[in-house]
């Protein structure tokens, strides 16, 4: 028999979330090993192409150009591989639609609608998962992601625009001195970690809306935004929130903006789902659903 001349997939696997992620620790992470483990794997495949595949002398790693030929190729067929498996999964669950968030999105936005999705779809089981990625949860019918609605492989249709002002609990407004920017330089600021510059931070939102941001930041911060916002709700500081995500706290008064300063991009929060999905098919009916409910 012919040997094969593909690597060992174990070696790809970790050359893709390596190159997802910009980090072997992240990898890592990912692909619940250790970082060493990524390491050695990249370095095996390296020595199997006979290619250096990532620059290891930036942070985030950056692709070399047979790195970058490599990923491309892999990330289309592991696109298409997970496509089919979520299809013949799905064959199997029947009627099952699954949805996949990101936890704020899902807290936040999805379950004060839980009751009239599943009116609107009596007849089907309704699974949510936490997760934005397709590829973390290829299971899922419908994953909703934070972008620009561009994802190779996948129909994105657009639930929420991006728009992000500061909010915080009434309780708190007094200690931050007379309306304006200058008020949030002053404050402590509820920071999320990690966010691979998928969303605005205080440092790009100060800058952003023309104010320069604090020399010496009074942060806290959070890896989970349902962490930040109960910060705010019990007055610990001011955070940044995304028209649509916090509506039902801003409409109690339970938090309130703490200026006229806004941001606006072409991003937001997308539905999205493999490309070629029949538009007669449950998910795209929960598609439909989901954008009709904001008109995004």
């Amino acid at each position: 028999m012919m040997r094969s001349v593909l690597p060992p997939l174990s070696d790809l696997l970790a050359f893709d979330a390596a190159a997802r992620h910009g980090s072997f620790t992240r990898a890592a992470r990912d692909m619940n090993v250790t970082q060493p483990a990524i390491s050695r794997r990249v370095a095996a495949l390296e020595a199997d192409l006979g290619v250096t595949l990532f620059g290891r002398e930036t942070r985030p790693l950056r692709l070399t150009p047979a790195g970058q030929t490599l990923f491309d190729v892999l990330r289309s067929g592991l696109s298409r591989l997970e496509t089919t498996v979520s299809e013949i999964r799905r064959m199997q669950t029947g009627d099952r639609l699954t949805i996949a968030a990101a936890p704020g999105f899902l807290t936040y936005w999805l379950l004060p609608r839980l009751p009239e999705l599943t009116a609107a779809f009596p007849d089907h089981e309704l699974r949510l998962m936490t997760g934005d990625q397709s590829h973390d949860l290829p299971e899922a019918d419908i994953h909703v992601r934070f972008g620009d609605g561009a994802w190779p492989e996948r129909e994105a249709v657009r639930i929420l625009s991006e728009e992000v002002f500061a909010v915080c609990s009434p309780l708190l407004l007094p200690d931050l001195g007379p309306p304006g920017s200058g008020r949030l330089k002053r404050a402590r600021l509820l920071q999320l970690s990690d966010r691979l510059d998928r969303r605005y931070d205080w440092q790009n939102w100060f800058r952003t809306v023309g104010a320069e941001p604090p020399a010496r930041p009074n942060t806290i911060i959070f890896d989970d935004y349902s962490l930040l916002v109960s910060a705010a709700l019990a007055g610990q500081g001011v955070a940044l929130c995304w028209s649509g995500l916090l509506d039902q706290h801003l409409r109690t008064g339970a938090l309130v903006r703490v200026s006229d300063e806004v941001v606006t991009s072409e991003r937001g929060y997308f539905a999205t789902f493999p490309a070629g999905t029949a538009h007669e098919s449950l998910v795209a009916k929960v598609v439909a659903w989901l954008a009709a409910q904001t008109g995004g």
